[in-house]
This record gives C-alpha cells, structure tokens and sequence, in this order.
C-alpha cells in the first residue's frame, strides 16, 4: 500500500521558516519524481514544487522561487520542502504526491503564518 505521510508544519510569523517532511512508504522516492503541492483557504490546490527523479532536477512556482528548496534524501524514502522567508500568503495545507497520475494525497500538513 503507498502512503505519503507529511509533517513539519506549524504556526510562523512572517519572515520565518519552516522544514516540511514527506516519509513515502510502498514505493521508492529515487523511482519518481515528486511534487509538493497546497492548498490555501478557499482556493484551489496549487502546484509549489517538483524534485526530479535522478533528484538533480528542480521546478518551482514563481510564487515561491528563491525561497522554497525542494530535496529529498533516498536512504530515508522521504522528500523535504525548506521554507524560508514566509508570508501570510504562504498560508495553506501542504502535501507532497507523485509527479506521475494518478496524484496519490496523504493527510497534508497545515502552515500557517502569522503578520
């Protein structure tokens, strides 16, 4: 059975940081690539971040370049998402997925951040 579980999130005033974890069970994370994917408030689920599957490829949404660094580390089958510098606008349950469909979602992690 495949799962995603994540966590890490937390409550964070503006400008800080947070390290969000995703443990992947029932496949390896070195087979895929990854994605991190949020959710905000009343919005839609929207695209953050993509780890490729050799993990020597990054994407990244344009609302979170520069400040979002997606890893992952392949003896640990888990994919990490490092947060700095974050806004309100950052508020949002986040969950990570397979890059290939159909998306797999595990319970998210909620951030919320503080002005």
């Amino acid at each position: 059975q495949v799962q995603l579980v994540e966590s890490g999130g937390g409550v964070v005033e503006a400008g800080g940081s947070l390290r969000l974890s995703c443990v992947v069970s029932g496949r390896n994370v070195s087979d895929y690539s990854m994605d991190w994917f949020r959710r905000a408030p009343g919005k839609e689920r929207e695209w953050v971040a993509q780890i490729s599957r050799s993990g020597g490829v990054t994407h990244y949404a344009d609302s979170v370049k520069g400040r979002f660094d997606i890893s992952r580390a392949v003896a640990k089958n888990t994919v990490y998402l490092q947060m700095n510098s974050l806004t309100p606008d950052d508020t949002a349950v986040y969950y990570c997925t397979f890059a290939q469909p159909p998306p797999i979602w595990g319970q998210g992690t909620q951030v919320t951040v503080s002005s």
